[in-house]
């Protein structure tokens, strides 16, 4: 780590805690926050998040957002990336960055290929 005392503040520091327990437990109360959020669309579904919006339906834009903000904060706070030097912060960022566009990617061109050959195919959705 870069030094030893920890930034006892979240959200670019908006909301300070005391020590580093408070801290533990506003992150949790946030995480917890955001995933309450993802399942109560997962369940509702409004018809007005549904519509197509850039290849895929507007709800699930909003779980990939969360999903990635849920794993920043996982990693920022409880893996303390936040104590590392700026370096190490990019590499780990910009590494992510092309892994994620990689696989995102690979599943559109390899799911798009699986779709029109089972929609041509004599047997046809058997899965």
């Amino acid at each position: 780590m870069a030094h030893t005392e920890h930034k006892l503040a979240i959200f670019r520091g908006l909301l300070k805690f005391n020590s580093n327990i408070q801290k533990i437990w506003g992150v949790l109360i946030f995480l917890s926050i955001v995933t309450t959020i993802e399942v109560i669309l997962g369940i509702i579904k409004p018809d007005s998040l549904l519509a197509p919006f850039l290849g895929m339906k507007i709800l699930n834009w909003i779980f990939i957002i969360l999903t990635i903000v849920k794993a920043y904060y996982i990693a920022w706070d409880f893996m303390h990336l936040r104590d590392e030097k700026k370096n190490l912060k990019g590499v780990i960022a910009i590494s992510l960055i092309f892994l994620i566009s990689y696989l995102a990617f690979i599943l559109l061109v390899e799911g798009g290929y699986i779709f029109r050959v089972l929609q041509v195919s004599f047997k046809g959705w058997q899965f």
